[in-house]
């Protein structure tokens, strides 16, 4: 999908914190016809309607299908949602991870940043069938997880007002109490459901934690047990070590150098580990630079070393797929390995961490100093390998120089990622109303 446009899907979606649009993609594979979508950075609004989107403008007219998304851009502070209420089957968004991310500056609630309370008024002003929401796993920390709690019972009661004057944890009484009483309207009423979830786990070539809360609409009466199971994990780190075991992961990669294939291969055991054969293989760095999913088929070529120049080339037609000079490897930053899932794709407080965009190829020379008697070399990933490893396809654009695209990938979720979550959302949506 290149663009924010669909003429069949049937059900509706409102997406918040847009950024470079994965979570967004996600929610339109599944069926969902954006209505409207926020976002304050300005590059990622670039990127949003070099794709397809909108700028909205005065207006809060509903988009006809197969018209492109509405974009506003700016603070949703400001963002009046109310012209949408009742016509909405999902909102999604990912707040603002800075105040609760290890990378940030870790303030959490008291952080001017924390933009939860923008999608609880979403939630009021809208009142969606369903609520989808993804964050870091520095949430689930000791210092957080009381917010944690309090987030997952203000979207279970988002209509239970907040004073202004009241501290959260105020609030949080009041609504541990409220809990208890009974419910007149249970379309005011959420279920809510959070799942800690690895990436990789799901088929993305990236370890990436993170947490995402769904919500359903009391009022539906959604399976939630049949929901959990939807997004239960496909793929498992042993079924990679055995599929190079038994030699089916290099038979997808024969061009792979022996010296290579044994050096990976020596920190494995020799027999196949036990593992649930419901599982597939975590998928590799490797996996995604040779094409995934859309981009099945479509190998990224090297980028020859005398090319690590910033310079514009459209090596095999791929765009942004860029040499970049001056790639180290030091303490704490160790480089990614190409048979293993990338490292967390991380925006950074002050842009790309040197570091953890670092890769090791197969290339390598001789180095007397080495214990091996060889150093393999490294380079800066590009936003091209980036995006992949973030399950961007790549017909989908990205806008401005690099630090900012890079900014923009780490920020955002990985499409298959919140495709799972999405899917499963359509799904218990559909049945509950009986469209399955």
């Amino acid at each position: 999908m290149s663009e924010l446009r669909e003429e069949s899907n049937s059900r509706t979606g409102v997406e918040l914190f847009a950024g470079a649009g994965g979570l967004a993609m996600a929610v339109h594979s599944a069926g969902f016809r954006p209505l409207l979508f926020n976002e304050f950075a300005k590059r990622a609004c670039q990127t949003l309607q070099a794709n397809g989107a909108k700028p909205r403008g005065e207006s809060e007219a509903i988009p006809e299908p197969g018209e492109p998304w509405p974009l506003v851009e700016g603070d949703v502070q400001s963002l009046d949602m109310s012209y949408l209420h009742g016509k909405v089957d999902v909102l999604a968004g990912g707040p603002p991870c800075q105040p609760f991310s290890l990378g940030g500056v870790a303030k959490g609630d008291e952080d001017k940043r924390n933009m939860f309370p923008e999608m609880f008024r979403a939630m009021r002003e809208i009142q969606p069938k369903a609520v989808i929401c993804e964050n870091v796993k520095g949430l689930t920390r000791p210092s957080f997880k009381p917010y944690l709690d309090y987030i997952l019972r203000e979207m279970e009661m988002p209509f239970e007002l907040r004073n202004p004057e009241t501290s959260w944890q105020e609030h949080d009484t009041y609504l541990r109490e409220a809990r208890e009483r009974p419910v007149s309207d249970p379309s005011r009423r959420y279920q809510v459901v959070m799942t800690k979830v690895n990436a990789a786990d799901y088929g993305v070539p990236q370890i990436r934690q993170r947490i995402i809360i769904v919500a359903f609409r009391a009022d539906l009466g959604i399976d939630i047990e049949q929901f959990q199971n939807d997004v239960a994990p496909t793929h498992h780190e042993d079924a990679l070590a055995n599929s190079m075991i038994d030699g089916s992961y290099w038979e997808r990669h024969p061009s792979v150098p022996r010296h290579v294939r044994d050096r990976v291969m020596a920190g494995l055991p020799e027999e196949k580990l036990e593992v649930d054969p419901k599982f597939l293989p975590w998928r590799t760095f490797r996996d995604a630079i040779a094409g995934i999913d859309e981009n099945e088929g479509k190998p990224l070529p090297a980028v020859p070393w005398d090319r690590l120049d910033r310079q514009e080339y459209r090596a095999g037609g791929f765009t942004d797929h860029i040499g970049w000079p001056d790639a180290r490897i030091y303490k704490g930053h160790t480089p990614n390995a190409l048979d293993r899932p990338a490292k967390t794709v991380k925006a950074g407080v002050h842009g790309v961490p040197g570091g953890e965009s670092v890769m090791l190829t197969d290339d390598r020379y001789r180095d007397p100093e080495s214990p091996t008697g060889w150093t393999y070399r490294h380079r800066y990933m590009t936003v091209r390998e980036t995006a992949r490893v973030m399950t961007f396809p790549d017909a989908w654009k990205l806008e401005g120089p690099r630090g900012e695209k890079m900014r923009q990938l780490g920020n955002a979720v990985p499409v298959k990622l919140g495709a799972v979550f999405a899917n499963a959302v359509a799904a218990a949506l559909d049945k509950a109303e009986g469209r399955s």
